[in-house]
């Protein structure tokens, strides 16, 4: 029965429309496991893509989340192609996905973490996105603008990284940063700064200074001079 099983998903991997290289590995208990990216140098490639099986991904395939990409993008001060890469590894770019522990939507976001994030509609690819990006930008500026250690909170929750102080002994976190970096090529170190993120720039403090000679200036510096209001 399990050699069918096997086969099934050997055959239904070669059927499916969107083609990519697939690795096996045998995981700590025992477990064979399959997967589109190595989890580590004992990972064995089975299948190989060709170049004239390659296809567009989901992402690209759908154009109207670009936009929503985009915009969130400039928001908050992330790289388009780390959004997008998000959204592959976390619904393949199905926004009406639900994973096993709740996670809803093309970057499954968790509802608490919705909620949090001022997400109304789960299952709105703008929300999502927004709430999704929003999110990634909170765990950079928390792990003090590592990747790493920010996706690793994305996948295990910001407390478990915390308490281990680095990436977490997790298979699945593991994987999942691996696969995160098997597409996104990017930069790994993020300046967190609010005054880099025009989305999130506080708003500073104007100073109303009347000059010696009658002249008004308007300033965010303070300056020993009569006549100073602050407003």
């Amino acid at each position: 029965m399990l050699g069918f099983v096997l086969t099934v998903i050997i055959i239904s991997i070669f059927i499916a429309p969107v083609y990519a290289d697939v690795y096996r590995y045998t995981d700590e208990n025992g477990v064979m496991n399959y997967t589109d990216s190595p989890f580590d140098n004992t990972s064995e490639r089975i299948i190989e893509e060709s170049p004239d099986q390659a296809v567009e991904s989901i992402i690209a395939a759908k154009p109207e989340y670009n936009k929503y990409i985009k915009k969130a993008a400039l928001k908050y001060n992330i790289e388009p192609e780390l959004i997008r890469a998000v959204i592959k590894a976390e619904s393949n770019g199905d926004h009406m996905a639900v994973s096993g522990k709740g996670a809803v939507g093309l970057m499954q976001l968790m509802p608490a973490t919705a909620d949090d994030m001022n997400v109304d509609n789960l299952y709105s690819p703008e929300e999502n996105i927004d709430g999704g990006t929003k999110y990634l930008r909170y765990l950079l500026k928390k792990f003090n603008g590592d990747l790493t250690l920010a996706l690793a909170a994305y996948n295990a929750g910001p407390r478990t990284v915390e308490k281990y102080g680095k990436i977490p002994p997790i298979s699945e976190t593991k994987r999942y940063i691996k696969k995160i970096y098997s597409i996104y090529q990017g930069k790994r170190k993020f300046d967190i700064s609010d005054s880099n993120n025009p989305g999130m720039q506080r708003n500073a403090t104007i100073y109303k200074v009347i000059l010696e000679d009658g002249t008004i200036l308007f300033t965010n510096s303070t300056l020993e001079t009569a006549g100073k209001i602050r407003f």
